[in-house]
């Protein structure tokens, strides 16, 4: 048994058509807010990656290891990679941020909160990270080697914080995310 409603029609196409467009653009912003928190995490990765591996390398027999370094980071370094994907990152979180201003305080805090952070670790690697690399794989390592084994020191559990500062920008982006699924449930039940 089939059950017909009668309806008019351009009531159930104003329904659809508004409720059709209104999802499009939620599912545009929330697809921005997703590679944010994608690229974040790629960062993140990359630099977990050099904190574990890289820096272990750099540091196995000094001053051969460094040297080994400086000859496979010739052409490219892991700096190639943060200076694509990290600004990409802050766009897409810039983006989110301006796209759910409106959702509510608490999501607009948590993506403000967010970008500050990632803003934050790139400000970290241009005042901490790029020195230290410069004294690592640019100086005379025969005339610097006490100088390039203390930049590497100093380097290894500071990369460890940029890693840190990352982690709560992703939370933060996380839990965003988790508060508008939220308002769009709800919002489907009204």
């Amino acid at each position: 048994m089939i059950l017909v409603l009668k309806c008019p029609f351009y009531t159930i196409q104003r329904f659809f058509h508004g409720r059709y467009l209104q999802k499009k653009h939620d599912k545009m912003k929330t697809i921005i807010l997703y590679l944010s928190i994608v690229f974040a995490s790629g960062v993140l990765f990359v630099n977990m990656y050099n904190s574990i591996v890289d820096t272990t390398a750099w540091g196995a027999h000094f001053p051969e290891s460094i040297q080994t370094a400086r000859d496979y980071y010739q052409s490219v370094n892991p700096g190639t990679f943060f200076r694509v994907f990290s600004p990409i990152n802050q766009v897409l979180a810039l983006l989110s941020l301006i796209l759910f201003w409106k959702a509510s305080a608490a999501v607009r805090t948590f993506l403000l909160v967010a970008f500050v952070l990632y803003v934050l670790a790139d400000v970290f690697t241009f005042a901490y990270f790029y020195p230290r690399n410069d004294i690592m794989f640019k100086s005379d390592i025969s005339t610097n080697l006490q100088a390039i084994k203390t930049a590497w020191k100093q380097w290894v559990p500071m990369n460890w914080l940029r890693s840190l500062i990352i982690v709560p920008g992703l939370i933060c982006s996380f839990i965003a995310l988790h508060k508008i699924s939220l308002q769009s449930l709800k919002s489907l039940h009204q």
